[in-house]
């Protein structure tokens, strides 16, 4: 999907197009009073306070249609400069503009603002010149918006919508739009029932269901296994700390934003965990190491709690409380290069298990003027850096560097994720740290009994068991490879009169097989209940009547496909437990 805010003529476009819906507004809503209009990546949008009124889907084609009558009248679009002072007199009625001209910096004296027709909107710019090129254009949707994202200020009406440059571009967008709607995790999650949110419990808070609990069990098995034939030693560790822990690593100056705010118990001052780095260091210096020791692996998969803004929160991909598939490797500074590739070894592993074949490398650097971001060491982190970019060259991967997305302490290495729709994501990420270990003084022995101190690479292969969950369910459709599947088989028999019988000795037999099977033996027709199967996309629908009965056999038919195959019942559980065992992927 292309971003509209990175293409220098549709972001123009789409910011002209947004003064054309503002101006539509105007004339259906006279009394409406306008904040801010950006380009995003997805389009563009308006806040807008409209009094008592609020917009409803049935609003989107008045104003559509509004937008068209004024696009098709061709006024120009006219640039005007102002001073701060005609400014404020130009907008003295409306208290959005005059908040935005009195916040805008002194040396600022000259304001711009655009013309067309009978609409004048305080703007920068820039914009085509003349509303007659806006043709191709569409609200999308609406939704609320606290003025300056604030949840103590007054909730303004936020209309969203897409300007190209002609017809085949729009309608290839929205179809795409439409592709990514049958694909939102949440959409399929409450359908196949494997998560849910409630306010009761909290914004970004998820309650993972039966259905979506199994996956996740399936998925912290198959990575549990993996760290463990590769050294690494599990762990459980609380998902609080003392105030004093955060400040001893850090985080209490460079992330405190980020966490959810003290609470006092008894006479120490603890808050919620946002990562477990500050755990595991403590873990590790439990007791003394020698240099042979090292590498010591430890994980964890860890609950989390993060304070994302409540605009920001969206199912399972962006949470307050995650659990993530955490691991830090204490290493000495000869095994860097060698622990570093192991890493990055078991993400394209993973990768090749999931079908995962569109990403890239980015190596996120900080930003050496930024000294409050970023821990103030030079040394520190041109070491840092280098050996990254050392051991990304001796492994002759593909990446890119980003200036300003490093940890404070220290650089990474992030996975960026083509999904199916929409922009890519970050699962996997690899970090390296000087810091931490210093801030812990943690040491080991080296070979002339000197101690010494570990480098610490942080790591996390599926990132969090929440996006990695929302990452797969949107590019399976919901449609999970066998085993994953939360039902792996659904048993149906024709009439649950003649076969239910047979129907249950099946089922019995593929759960004793370690088998995820159901039993649908309801009083309704047969094409209901294959339907519904199709619906809950079961990778096996088995469907048994009296020859399959006669025969002791069955007969199964895959999701999305007509064709019928009957097998042997031992032929056929043997096909699954392969197909289980190999992790292999739905054709």
């Amino acid at each position: 999907m292309i971003n509209i805010k990175e293409n220098e003529r549709l972001n123009k476009m789409n910011h002209s197009c947004a003064h054309l819906l503002a101006q539509a507004v105007k004339h259906l809503y006279k009394e409406a009073k306008f904040w801010v209009g950006p380009v995003i990546e997805e389009g563009f949008y308006y806040d807008i306070d409209l009094g008592d009124k609020t917009i409803t889907d049935e609003d989107l084609p008045k104003i559509e249609h509004e937008m068209k009558k004024i696009a098709k009248d061709g006024k120009r679009i006219v640039r005007h400069e102002l001073t701060k002072e005609e400014a404020l007199e130009m907008f003295k009625d409306d208290p959005y503009k005059l908040d935005l001209i009195e916040r805008m910096d002194e040396a600022e004296t000259t304001i711009s603002c655009y013309t067309q027709g009978d609409f004048t909107d305080l703007c920068r710019g820039p914009h085509v010149d003349t509303v007659k090129e806006l043709k191709y254009f569409k609200l999308i949707k609406h939704s609320g918006a606290y003025w300056k994202g604030d949840a103590k200020n007054k909730m303004l009406q936020r209309i969203y919508g897409v300007c190209f440059e002609n017809q085949e571009d729009l309608d290839a967008y929205l179809q795409e739009l439409e592709e990514a709607k049958q694909r939102d995790h949440r959409k399929i999650g409450k359908e196949q029932e494997l998560f849910m949110t409630h306010e009761l419990v909290g914004s970004g808070m998820p309650l993972w269901l039966p259905n979506g609990a199994l996956i996740r069990h399936e998925l912290e098995n198959y990575i549990y296994k993996k760290e463990r034939d590769m050294g690494y030693n599990h762990v459980y560790t609380p998902c609080v700390g003392t105030v004093d822990l955060y400040k001893t690593s850090g985080h209490w100056d460079h992330y405190k934003e980020n966490m959810f705010p003290m609470m006092k118990v008894d006479e120490e001052e603890l808050v919620l965990r946002p990562m477990n780095c500050p755990h595991h260091m403590l873990v590790y210096k439990n007791k003394m190491h020698s240099y042979r020791d090292l590498p010591i692996r430890i994980g964890e998969f860890a609950t989390d709690f993060r304070y994302e803004a409540s605009g920001a929160v969206k199912g399972l991909e962006r949470v307050r409380c995650m659990c993530q598939n955490d691991a830090h490797l204490f290493v000495r500074p000869d095994q860097i290069g060698e622990e570093f590739k192991k890493v990055v070894s078991l993400i394209l592993d993973v990768y090749k298990d999931f079908g995962i074949k569109d990403y890239k490398f980015r190596l996120s650097l900080r930003d050496k003027n930024d000294k409050e971001k970023y821990f103030d060491d030079d040394e520190m982190w041109d070491t840092a850096e280098g050996k990254l970019r050392e051991v990304l060259n001796e492994l002759g991967v593909d990446y890119f560097e980003a200036e300003g997305e490093a940890a404070f302490y220290g650089p990474k290495l992030d996975v960026e994720v083509k999904p199916a729709v929409g922009p890519e994501v970050t699962l996997s990420t690899c970090q390296l740290d000087f810091l931490l270990p210093r801030r812990f003084e943690l040491t080991y022995v080296d070979k002339g009994g000197e101690k010494q101190t570990p480098v610490v690479i942080h790591r996390a292969i599926f990132g969090t068991f929440d996006r990695f969950t929302a990452f797969l369910i949107e590019e399976t459709k919901g449609a999970f490879p066998t085993w994953l599947a939360p039902t792996q088989v659904e048993v149906i028999p024709v009439s649950s009169e003649f076969q239910g019988d047979y129907a249950s000795v099946v089922t019995e037999k593929l759960k004793e097989a370690g088998i995820r099977a159901e039993l649908d033996d309801r009083n309704e027709k047969l094409g209901y209940r294959l339907r519904e199967s199709q619906t809950k996309k079961v990778p096996y629908t088995l469907i048994l009547g009296d020859k399959e009965k006669q025969d002791n056999t069955i007969s199964y038919r895959l999701h999305g496909k007509k064709e019928t195959t009957t097998l042997s019942q031992d032929d056929f559980i043997n096909l699954l437990k392969q197909e289980i065992e190999n992790k292999e992927l739905r054709k």
